[in-house]
Order: structure tokens, then C-alpha cells, then sequence
């Protein structure tokens, strides 16, 4: 009877801390919108004396952190930036420069909404949106070694929950391992977007990682594949292509891009037949595009 009693207490304890967090959460979340930072800081220490290893705090901390680092700046480059910008011509009318926006971080504030994310990633490692929530905050700021090396952590992992993954409110993720794969081709394509070629050993350390645990990842074999193109290594490239086309002969990116690379090698036989399976297996754009090439290859 006691220890019945006693569970009640506990689980009466459990119900309560939850709907305090909740109600915690709610009031950040409206502050936050609101761009209210005082009042999303004073919210956060009742909550962190209340519930201090709520998980949902961390993440709370963080978005406050982060946000709170970033500021935009104008920027003039002879490189086009992403996003909206405005074209600098010159007396002939052509292009001699952007102005566009950049996001600039404070580097100790930064460091703060880091350092509470770790906490929250070391007491909950399964809770796959701090991990994200940090890995896009990296790669916002530019630290591309941490961003990748957490990426290659989150990997590691991946193996030892085997993709039992949880998000916000500990909700487990219904396909964790289709999810997780398919959001670590959208860092992939961070990198590759800045159309810089000192990254490229990023991407190619993140494919060969994913490929460790993952063999028969095509996306990651493409992606190999590609960073060898960008360097004119077309051997090392086709290499890991064919792998691909051997566990997915049908895939048309994959079939497209052994066009590319036999195509770069001078070897036009090859390329022409695969500029044919793609012609056989891929979309309606696709298809399109592979009969142009066939075509202007037999000229």
C-alpha cells in the first residue's frame, strides 16, 4: 500500500514537470517569435531552475543563443551570392559585381548556444534535432572541420542506435534511417554550394564515412564521385560510380554522371551509352536532355 502510494506521489511529480515544461516551452516559444530577448532569457532561468535537464531547455538555450549571435550584413563581391542581391554593372553593361546580405556571428555568444546544445546532445544522444539543430549552426557560421566532424559523429552513432532516433518532444521519428540519410545529402549540398574547392575533402571525408556503415549508399558513392570530377581524378570518379550503378543500374543521376565522366575522358563510345540509359530510365527532362547529348556527341 505505502509503495503504491509512493508511485502515485512519483507519478503525480512526472505529470506535473511535464506540464510546467510545457508551459515553459509555450512561453519561450511566443517570446521568440516575438523577438523578445529579455523575456525569452527570464523564462529560461525560471525553467532551468525548475526542470534543469529538460531537454527541451537545451534546444530552447540554443535557439536563443544562436539567434541572438546573428547579425546581417551587406556584402560587395565579384562572386554571386545566393539569395536575393543586387547586379553592379559596369559602362558596357556587364556584370562587375553583387551586393547582397551575409549572416556574421559573434563568436562567444555563438559558443554559448554551442555549449548548451553538447549538453543536451551528451545526457540525450538519440535526440537527432540537436544534432541537426548544431550541425546547421556550423555550417551557417562557416566552421566547416566542426561542421563536418559532427556529421561524421552523428554517423558513428547512427550505427550504434541503428536510426532509433527521437525529435522535439521526444518523438520518435517514424523512417529514422531514410530521414537521416536524406538530410546528410542536404549538408552534402551545403558544401557543394559554396562552389569552393577546398571543401571538396569535406564532402569526400562525410561520403566515404556514410559508406562505412552505409556500403550500398548510392547518393554517397555519386558523391564521391563528383568530388574526384571537380578534381579531374575521372578514373577514381567512375570507380565509385559503377559501384552505384551496381546496386541501383536504373538510377539516372548516377547513369548521368558516368556520361559526364566518360565523356570527360575522351571516351565517346561510353559516354554515348550511357547518355542511352539514361535515355531508357530517367524522367521526362532527363530523357530529353540525354537524347540532345547523344545527338551532338554523333556530329
Amino acid at each position: 500500500m505505502i509503495m503504491r502510494y509512493l508511485f502515485c506521489i512519483l507519478t503525480g511529480l512526472i505529470f506535473v514537470n511535464f506540464s510546467f515544461s510545457q508551459a515553459f516551452q509555450g512561453d519561450f516559444q511566443k517570446y521568440f517569435q516575438a523577438n523578445d530577448t529579455l523575456k525569452q532569457k527570464e523564462v529560461l532561468m525560471k525553467w532551468e531552475s525548475a526542470n534543469p535537464k529538460d531537454p527541451e531547455l537545451f534546444t530552447s538555450y540554443y535557439n536563443y543563443f544562436y539567434k541572438k549571435s546573428m547579425s546581417e550584413v551587406l556584402t560587395l563581391t565579384t562572386k554571386e551570392p545566393q539569395g536575393e542581391k543586387f547586379v553592379i554593372t559596369d559602362s558596357l553593361n556587364q556584370t562587375a559585381g553583387y551586393i547582397g546580405s551575409k549572416n556574421i556571428f559573434n563568436e562567444s555568444v555563438f559558443r554559448k548556444g554551442i555549449n548548451k546544445i553538447n549538453e543536451g546532445i551528451t545526457l540525450y544522444p538519440d535526440r537527432l534535432d540537436m544534432r541537426f539543430g548544431k550541425i546547421y549552426a556550423l555550417g551557417q557560421a562557416e566552421y566547416w572541420q566542426e561542421f563536418t566532424d559532427e556529421i561524421i559523429k552523428a554517423v558513428q552513432y547512427s550505427k550504434v542506435n541503428t536510426n532509433q532516433w527521437t525529435w522535439t518532444n521526444d518523438e520518435k521519428l517514424p523512417d529514422g534511417k531514410k530521414f537521416f540519410l536524406s538530410s546528410l545529402q542536404t549538408y552534402q549540398l551545403d558544401l557543394y554550394n559554396t562552389g569552393d574547392d577546398s571543401l571538396l575533402p569535406y564532402m569526400r571525408v562525410i561520403a566515404n564515412e556514410v559508406l562505412k556503415v552505409y556500403p550500398d549508399h548510392v547518393e554517397s558513392l555519386s558523391n564521391l564521385a563528383i568530388t574526384y570530377f571537380l578534381t579531374e581524378e575521372y578514373d577514381k570518379g567512375l570507380e565509385a560510380l559503377l559501384k552505384a550503378e551496381k546496386i541501383n543500374p536504373t538510377d539516372d543521376i548516377v547513369l548521368g554522371n558516368m556520361a559526364y565522366g566518360y565523356t570527360m575522358k575522351g571516351n565517346k563510345k561510353k559516354a554515348i551509352e550511357y547518355y542511352g540509359k539514361v535515355a531508357k530510365h530517367g524522367n521526362s527532362d532527363s530523357k530529353e536532355w540525354a537524347k540532345q547529348q547523344i545527338e551532338e556527341m554523333k556530329k
